[in-house]
């Protein structure tokens, strides 16, 4: 992020020691007494500032060293920079017990800004924001047009009117709206002067200045916006344009629920008919208060400014701020039309045509989302069905312009702060997930946060298995996405990616007609309602999976599996909850081969794949097929997080006859004996590339579960008897010793012998290992005198007892 010497300066900042600041400040000190203040004071308060702003906790300066700062930056002889300096140094110490600043006496308004910028950092305390607000309207109030600029108290007043929107009294709002009205409107249409230099050639009588002009150089027909152009501009001009980025701050401050909004008795003349209302907004405006006049004047500006995007501008940075002023406007009308329907039937013409051009004007997408937003928030009201906005938007958008940083978090911002509004709309935008993962497969890290909260609105009962499967295999989209823009021809906006990785051979694949059914159900920009098996895929893209955007993707997927299926849990019904599970069968051992994510995605899919389980305990019957050839096929093995271990312990839990009445011995003799089978593989099989070496968690989960089965069909319990005594012999055998650490020896010698202990009393082992729903109650693990640790404890003494009996 910072260069090797920028790291190294603010290295030594963090590691000044209070010593060394104390020093430092004491030589502060002697700086800001001198008469002339010069170089050196600014370079010692540059040095001070990157030592009190280096480090996130707040750094002790002394007190005289404070007052002296305070002093500089209300001094009316101080150089600006210096006051700049003073402070930015003391909004780093903020909120600070021993700041003595006063606003009340500052006259000029440079000052006064940077004064209230420190006392507003501190965070009302003291009613800093109150005393702030009611300095800057005595300012407004008593200035003469030869004043001060007011410039600078412009961002203040908003600053002030965000923290604390009642500060302001109704005849200090009003003033204020009487002040925007004339800034917005009427502000001068000539250029300003440029500022004489006091040269030879500077006379009176040079060439006087010209009238300003559009972006597109011709001279200007109408009034002054932030989008006419000059080579200066005067003060009002200047005004003009901070009253606009000011604008829509305030009308929310001070509309029908701030200060300033007239009695119902005051509005009651204007009322009426939608025609009477318009016209007396177009022709009657001196009898509007000041906060309709402004809100009247406001919307005048937004139209020009519509007007003015329409342009070509002849500059680049003309260009982007068309479209910024673009989005602000239809952002005010937003807020216009909210706070005075009159206004939302003037509006909709205008924002028709907009959305037709904006709509085929690629560079102007990110304006599309206010107007979308205008749609949502009026639509109803209006009666204006704007469906092909939300058309465009879903699956346009985001399929062309995913790489896109800004658009993607407004894009997704958008999506989130309007699920409300939605309604009838939901629907386009539950199917258009495909494109809205596109955004978060190319900025995981960014959006990963955002998508939590999204996306248990974006599931449902349709798209949910669909969605599961486009989470799993978000990496190999990520990886898709770069191919995609690498063989697209050059834009002039194009992403920047891995230059250090060459993929030919995936660039040949993306174009392979072999392939290009699966990239084009990949890069869907609609839930199609299928599945495709992307096998091939993985494995084509496999150079690519170490890419750093891949891998950054990859870590994202285990955080939004956990919240998918904390979503579909709410709703997904038995049906929905096989088919889940048969995915994750599936799935497990059919993922996109980048570093680590195999492991993290299993662990997640292995505790829902139990959660699901607990949801319905049926589907162990009722998927018995599924499962079996799953355990039989020994699949994930490996990893003391697989889908095999909970599986298998899924099924020694629920199949049972008190979970399921369908259960049959046929059923559980057939599980035992696959079972049984994987047990003896893993165990008595040695290591090698096909078969690593086993997990002791999978063999003592594989052990639980046949000893669970056989309690249920008491015919097994010879077999399994055999089996446990075998595996303690093996667990104790020098042999198992060099394959395993004597840790995970011992656990597997321990869980045998208690099973083996279990089985000696067939009727106390249904009761242990398959106990009924009262078992699950505290009671029977609170009270020792209930039947549980009681019938472990009988069981214990006489399996000890009978040891003891037998020859040694």
């Amino acid at each position: 992020m910072f260069t090797a010497g920028a790291e190294s300066l603010l290295r030594q900042a963090r590691e000044i020691q209070d010593e060394e600041l104390k020093k430092f400040c004491c030589r502060v000190c002697k700086l800001l007494q001198e008469e002339d203040l010069g170089p050196d004071a600014v370079d010692a308060l540059q040095r001070l500032f990157l030592i009190v702003s280096a480090t996130k906790y707040s750094r002790k300066l002394e007190k005289t060293c404070v007052d002296l700062l305070q002093t500089t930056l209300c001094s009316p002889t101080c150089p600006e920079q210096l006051q700049l300096l003073c402070a930015a140094i003391l909004r780093e110490r903020s909120p600070s017990d021993s700041l003595s600043l006063s606003c009340d006496h500052v006259q000029n308004t440079r000052q006064l800004s940077l004064v209230a910028s420190v006392l507003l950092a501190q965070g009302d305390r003291k009613q800093e924001v109150r005393s702030v607000g009611q300095r800057v309207c005595k300012v407004l109030e008593s200035r003469q047009p030869e004043g001060p600029s007011l410039r600078h108290l412009l961002p203040v007043v908003t600053k002030v009117v965000g923290l604390a929107p009642g500060t302001l009294h109704e005849d200090q709002a009003n003033l204020l709206n009487k002040r925007l009205v004339d800034w917005l409107r009427y502000a001068s249409v000539q250029q300003g002067v440029a500022h004489s230099s006091g040269g030879f050639f500077s006379t009176p009588r040079g060439r006087q200045p010209g009238p300003v002009t559009e972006v597109d150089g011709a001279v200007a027909t109408d009034f002054f916006t932030v989008l006419s152009t000059g080579q200066h501009f005067t003060e009002d001009q200047w005004l003009n344009v901070q009253a606009f980025s000011m604008l829509r701050a305030w009308l929310l401050h001070s509309g029908p629920d701030g200060p300033g909004t007239p009695d119902a008795d005051d509005k009651s003349e204007l009322e009426g008919s939608t025609l009477s209302v318009l016209s007396a907004a177009s022709t009657a405006s001196r009898l509007l208060s000041p906060q309709e006049r402004l809100r009247e004047k406001a919307f005048e500006y937004c139209q020009r400014l519509i007007e003015q995007s329409n342009r070509r501008a002849l500059r680049k940075g003309d260009s982007d701020l068309q479209k910024a002023c673009l989005v602000e406007a239809v952002l005010v009308l937003d807020v216009l039309c909210r706070q005075d329907p009159s206004f939302l039937y003037r509006t909709l013409s205008c924002l028709k045509a907009l959305q037709v051009r904006l709509c085929g004007d690629p560079a102007c997408v990110r304006a599309l989302l206010p107007v979308a937003q205008f749609f949502l928030t009026h639509g109803e009201a209006a009666a204006v069905d704007s469906e092909a906005v939300y058309q465009h938007l879903f699956t346009r958008v985001p399929a062309e312009l995913f790489h896109s940083p800004m658009l993607a978090f407004e894009f997704v911002q958008f999506c989130r702060d309007n699920l409300p509004l939605f309604g009838r709309s939901l629907g386009i935008l539950k199917l258009s997930f495909p494109n809205l993962f596109k955004f978060l497969a190319w900025h995981s890290p960014p959006l990963t946060s955002e998508f939590v909260a999204l996306l248990p609105s974006l599931v449902d009962a349709g798209t949910a298995v669909e969605m599961l499967h486009a989470l799993l295999d978000l990496p190999c989209l990520t990886a898709a996405l770069d191919l995609q823009l690498r063989s697209s021809p050059a834009t002039s906006e194009r992403p920047l990616w891995d230059a250090s990785l060459r993929t030919p051979g995936c660039l040949e694949g993306f174009r392979d007609l072999r392939f290009q059914g699966l990239f084009q159900h990949l890069l869907r920009a609609q839930a199609s309602g299928t599945t495709e098996r992307l096998a091939p895929l993985h494995q084509l893209l496999q150079p690519m999976a170490s890419c750093a955007r891949v891998v950054q993707c990859a870590e994202a997927v285990p955080t939004l599996l956990q919240v998918f299926f904390s979503a579909v849990t709410q709703f997904a019904n038995g049906a929905l909850t096989n088919q889940l599970v048969l995915l994750l069968l599936e799935r497990s051992n059919s993922l996109y081969q980048v570093p680590q994510y195999e492991a993290r995605v299993h662990r997640v899919l292995s505790s829902q794949f139990l959660v699901l389980c607990k949801l319905h305990p049926s589907l162990v019957v009722e998927l018995a097929k599924e499962l079996l050839e799953f355990v039989g096929s020994g699949s994930g093995i490996c990893g003391p997080g697989s889908m095999l271990t909970a599986v298998v312990w899924a099924i020694g839990e629920y199949l049972s006859v008190s979970w399921d009445r369908r259960c049959t011995v046929e059923q559980i003799n057939k599980f035992f004996e696959g079972l049984e089978a994987l047990l003896f593989e893993v165990t008595q099989s040695r290591p090698s590339a096909a078969l690593p070496k086993c997990p002791p968690q999978v063999i003592t989960v594989l052990m639980t579960t046949l000893t669970k089965l056989a309690s249920r069909s008491q015919d097994l319990i010879p077999r399994v008897s055999l089996f446990l005594s075998k595996m303690r012999t093996l667990a104790q055998s020098p042999a198992t010793s060099s394959l395993h650490c004597e840790e995970d020896a011992g656990a597997v010698r321990t869980r045998a012998t208690e099973l083996l202990n279990l089985l000696k009393m067939p009727s106390v082992a249904q009761f242990v290992l398959t106990p009924s729903a009262e078992v699950s109650e505290p009671r029977y693990h609170r009270d020792t005198n209930t039947a549980l640790p009681l019938a472990l404890r009988t069981v214990s003494r006489l399996a000890e007892r009978e040891a003891g009996l037998l020859p040694g």
